[in-house]
């Protein structure tokens, strides 16, 4: 028979709600002992501290503290952490891997509803929709030259995906279906037979900028992607191309970019930025190019349940001594989100 190990909820009590509803709480129940204690969203109060000792299970998400010596201390049994969200960089420490606990992500279904926002991004950019809408009433185009016009659309054009990531590889399998697309993919560590078998072609970044009339980001925020995207590479890419990032904002210059953008010889839309978010004065914000949206791409609403079903089912797993489905290593960590 299955155990029932004793778990706690840790995670803002927005998030907490967002996650929980009365179906979700009550397969949380049938999994696992909760104790007198369901769900905490901060660990100041040490008068916790005797129903934290028994805690073998955390279910965190976005507003979990990170895992550190002082916190672990007081929870002397745990033995797994099931993440119902992506990253886990925050909620990890020094202290956390020594202890080897087992830590899960949600990443992969998190993935799911960036890659959808990714592929209505590239439709839109092929029609410079965002574009367009921004001079309502107008009864025809804007007069920006036959060159500019004869790029519209998304036939015959060129989409660049930076990173074969979960959601890299998600955003190169939802443009399958759109004929006349040829989709090139840069990443040093990705697999060319399997990037062929999803439909693109492999290439270094170099040769991908030139070609690319949609530029796509999904690589992870690391020491050595910072800028990954700078003056040299945006200089790269042909007139009129589109940057999407829906990754990290920190993959991009934003000081060159404004640059190309002002110059209304590139267009860009942004979920995430650097500083996120912009200044209310920063001028990207106000260019007629540029589409800023609040780091939406990411699971919202009713997406969110998407997250607490994974993690319980890393949980359900954990209690039948089944293996995790997506384990997080440090190795892992050290090249991904």
């Amino acid at each position: 028979m299955p155990t029932r190990p004793r778990a706690l909820v840790l995670m803002g009590s927005d998030t907490f709600s967002a996650l929980f509803d009365e179906e979700r709480l009550d397969r949380l129940a049938s999994l696992a002992d909760l104790g007198d204690l369901t769900t905490l969203a901060d660990l100041d109060d040490t008068a916790h501290d005797p129903e934290l000792a028994e805690v073998e299970v955390l279910i965190t998400s976005w507003g979990a503290p990170a895992l550190d010596a002082r916190l672990l201390a007081r929870l002397p049994r745990l033995r797994a952490v099931f993440h119902a969200a992506g990253s886990i960089r925050a909620h990890v420490t020094e202290a956390f891997w020594e202890r080897g606990i087992l830590i899960t992500s949600a990443a992969d279904v998190n993935a799911v509803p960036v890659a959808e926002f990714t592929l209505a991004a590239i439709l839109l950019a092929g029609k410079r929709a965002l574009v367009h809408v921004r001079t309502p009433g107008a009864p025809r185009l804007p007069d920006e030259g036959l060159g500019r016009h004869a790029k519209l659309g998304n036939h015959g054009r060129t989409i660049g995906v930076v990173g074969f990531s979960r959601t890299g590889r998600r955003v190169v399998d939802l443009l399958r279906p759109f004929d006349g697309l040829d989709v090139v993919v840069a990443d040093p560590f990705a697999d060319r037979r399997a990037v062929e078998a999803a439909g693109a072609r492999l290439a270094p970044l170099a040769e991908v900028l030139p070609v690319s009339d949609v530029l796509t980001l999904h690589a992870p925020a690391l020491p050595s992607t910072r800028h990954l995207i700078g003056p040299a590479q945006l200089a790269a890419l042909p007139d009129g191309a589109t940057l999407i990032n829906t990754a990290r904002g920190a993959l991009v210059d934003h000081d060159a970019l404004l640059r190309e953008c002002r110059s209304g010889r590139l267009d860009a839309i942004l979920d995430v930025t650097d500083p996120e978010p912009l200044p209310a004065d920063s001028e990207l914000l106000r260019l007629p190019n540029v589409a800023v949206t609040p780091h939406l791409a990411g699971s919202l609403g009713t997406e969110t349940r998407r997250l607490v079903d994974a993690a319980l089912d890393e949980l359900e797993a954990y209690s039948a001594g089944r293996p995790a489905a997506h384990p997080v290593d440090r190795a892992e960590l050290a090249r991904s989100a």
